[in-house]
């Protein structure tokens, strides 16, 4: 029995990407339309924004330092306007309530 090889055959660089760019974390950001707006959607890897902390507004649940997720804002807002989401709760949008029960001392975006 030969040894297992660890470089693939025919030159090929085990660092070659076969996926998009803006596909993984840390990527560029794409546009997409949730309710009748435009929406600009970039990925975070988390490890920019070290000792920050976010709310989701998808489940209301803290998005930790360190932690990859989106950001997400509307065509026309600011920069105040932006929300970070986790990559599930951005997915998941349309199938979620509007009306997420929160504490009275949670802050209300």
């Amino acid at each position: 029995m030969s040894p297992r090889r660890n470089r693939p055959r025919g030159g090929e660089s085990p660092y070659d990407s076969t996926t998009a760019p803006g596909d993984r974390y840390g990527g560029g950001g794409r546009a997409e339309e949730w309710q009748g707006e435009q929406w600009s959607v970039r990925p975070v890897s988390g490890a920019s924004a070290a000792g920050k902390r976010y709310r989701c507004p998808g489940c209301d649940q803290e998005i930790p330092s360190g932690v990859p997720h989106l950001v997400a804002w509307s065509e026309y807002g600011g920069i105040d306007d932006r929300r970070h989401w986790h990559k599930a709760c951005w997915n998941a949008k349309d199938r979620r309530t509007t009306q997420v029960q929160r504490s009275r001392n949670a802050p209300r975006y």
